[in-house]
């Protein structure tokens, strides 16, 4: 199983004056943040696309350019991008710029995002949700396939035997789909037999193991390789020596967060009683001391079937230092032991 990292930019607010930390400083820190992700042997990261105030990063591609060259090992990704309101030959021709300056390290995860913030922006009219990302992905994936490419859509100008350069390494992109939880678009990925990325946030994580099973039926039904078999989850978390610690600082600014989302959407302000059931066994948050993070991700694991978890690690904004033993901390102590145990169990399953 894959161990990484995924982030969205998240900015600080200073309590005494309402502002927003500097985006430069900000994104100084997480090409910092990647570097040792890759030194503590981490296998993935993944970075979101937002336009808005409150997060650094509205394309994926130019941090994940920076990190390439100064990153050896780990996998390069977005977490997501767009799709629905980004052109689709551009999307591929960075990526495969991304994946060329790293030695075939990219990957694009696509998906619908968080926010609706990129369709007026853009131009895009929200009562096309559905059918616009239906139509980019198709035009996604016919570029991945095939050098040159004729299409025709709703919304965006046609390809007549057009070539689209540069090609990635092997001439393929890892294209990933993301999910927030539907049926719908569980399905659509096991049609495709793309790789499935599921967000698990809230409640209880066992509530999802129908759309995993789904996606398996799904995915066999239409005869894809079970070998090439991918699925993963990214679920908020933050990783310390002491959880008590840990949670007496992370807690504030965890809450504040999903306050400020809340508003928007409806939500009843953000308990302490959320937060420590998240921190269950049964819960969604992957916050506290390596032994317990072991312990639960190895669950996850046996439950969904997993070969990837993402540890998305700045909800809130805690600070770069607390991010970066976060990383030290997950890198050293907990992604050892979760392959340890797991080489374990398949070394029985072998002699067995």
């Amino acid at each position: 199983m894959e161990l990484g990292i995924s982030m969205f930019g998240d900015l600080p607010i200073d309590l005494a004056t309402g502002k927003f930390q500097s985006t430069q400083q900000r994104l100084q820190e997480i090409i910092e943040e990647i570097k040792l992700m890759d030194e503590v042997g981490l296998d993935y990261f993944g970075i979101g696309e937002h336009h808005r105030p409150d997060y650094a990063v509205p394309s994926p591609e130019i941090i994940l350019a920076a990190a390439a060259p100064v990153t050896k090992h780990i996998k390069l990704g977005s977490a997501v991008s767009v799709i629905s309101s980004s052109d689709p030959v551009k999307l591929y021709q960075n990526f495969a710029m991304i994946d060329l300056l790293s030695g075939g390290r990219a990957e694009l995860m696509a998906g619908r995002g968080s926010f609706i913030e990129s369709f007026p922006l853009f131009g895009y009219d929200l009562q096309d949700y559905e059918a616009l990302f239906t139509e980019k992905l198709d035009l996604l994936l016919a570029i991945n396939n095939n050098e040159r490419v004729t299409w025709n859509g709703k919304f965006r100008a046609s390809l007549d035997n057009q070539a689209v350069f540069p090609r990635a390494v092997n001439d393929e992109l890892s294209i990933w789909i993301a999910v927030g939880g539907t049926p719908q678009s569980v399905v659509r990925a096991g049609k495709l037999g793309l790789p499935l990325m599921i967000a698990i946030i809230g409640g209880s994580p066992e509530q999802f193991k129908p759309l995993f099973e789904l996606y398996k039926k799904t995915y066999v039904a239409h005869g894809h390789d079970l070998s090439k078999f991918r699925v993963g989850i990214h679920s908020h978390a933050l990783f310390g020596d002491d959880d008590h610690a840990l949670s007496r600082s992370y807690f504030p600014l965890y809450a504040a967060q999903m306050d400020r989302v809340g508003r928007s959407r409806g939500w009843p302000p953000y308990q302490r009683t959320q937060f420590d059931f998240g921190k269950s066994k049964h819960g969604a948050l992957f916050i506290g001391e390596p032994d317990a993070m072991v312990d639960k991700i190895l669950y996850m694991q046996e439950l969904f079937g997993l070969t990837r978890f993402a540890a998305h690690m700045d909800v809130g904004a805690p600070s770069h230092k607390d991010l970066m033993k976060s990383i030290e901390i997950y890198g050293t102590k907990i992604a050892p032991e979760v392959k340890a145990a797991l080489s374990r169990q398949q070394r029985t399953v072998s002699s067995s």
